[in-house]
């Protein structure tokens, strides 16, 4: 069993309020829990409007099942067009 991790740090340039950013955020991790089965939670940032961490956890049976469910998971997030990714980083547990 293997865990994948991925965060990305992300920049909302059209928010203009912290209503806006739930907005945004919460249609984000519905749709990346619906089509890619992952569990999604915003881990930072939380009174920044502009401003999002959001971190994206899989359990797969293998690492190579995990870093491609991860790496659709980061394509699907990089094509948002209301997120901009400042940062990302993934571990494999």
């Amino acid at each position: 069993m293997v865990v994948g991790v991925a965060t990305w740090e992300l920049h909302l340039a059209g928010c203009r309020s912290l209503k806006d950013k739930r907005r945004i955020l919460k249609s984000l991790k519905d749709r990346l829990h619906r089509r890619l089965n992952v569990s999604v939670a915003e881990t930072a940032h939380q009174d920044t409007w502009q401003r999002a961490e959001l971190t994206c956890c899989v359990v797969a049976t293998d690492r190579r099942q995990a870093e491609s469910v991860l790496s659709s998971a980061d394509t699907f997030v990089e094509s948002e067009a209301l997120t901009r990714i400042v940062d990302s980083t993934t571990s494999f547990l």
